[in-house]
């Protein structure tokens, strides 16, 4: 934990945060037209995560249902076009007209995005679960005994 011997690095990952976060969002809602996409956002919003968790800010902990909720949003999304008798992952574009905003495109890629973000925000998670972040969060788990001997 950074806590008190860095405080410069702590003001600059909690100044930092919001800005990587909306990059994250544009990568994400621009992405499979443009470069981008899920993946690439997954990866700057478990960056964040982990420079959080690194300085001690807080620590996720539910890696593992998130990666199963990204999978099942994945799975759901390629398999959904087979029932109206479309080819798998075959993708589906509703343009909306949102007053003030004009006209507004979306598509069954944006949920596949959402859960192939979700999958690497999961996988990060576990990743920094697995290699001991407890040590690194202010607040570790109430059950510290990981398989500890007294």
């Amino acid at each position: 934990m950074i806590d008190g011997s860095a405080p410069m690095i702590r003001l600059g990952i909690r100044a930092a945060s919001p800005f990587a976060t909306v990059v994250g969002c544009y990568l994400l809602f621009a992405g499979h037209n443009n470069p981008g996409g899920g993946f690439a956002a997954g990866l700057v919003f478990g960056a964040v995560l982990a420079l959080r968790t690194i300085a001690g800010f807080h620590r996720p902990t539910y890696g593992i249902p998130l990666v199963a909720a990204g999978v099942f949003v994945v799975a759901a999304v390629a398999l959904m076009p087979l029932l109206w008798g479309d080819p798998l992952f075959d993708q589906q574009v509703l343009s909306v007209e949102v007053l003030m905003l004009g006209k507004i495109k979306t598509g069954s890629a944006l949920p596949f995005d959402l859960g192939v973000a979700a999958i690497v925000v999961g996988t990060v998670i576990a990743a920094l679960d697995g290699l001991g972040a407890a040590e690194f969060a202010a607040d570790p788990p109430a059950n510290s005994d990981r398989g500890e001997r007294e």
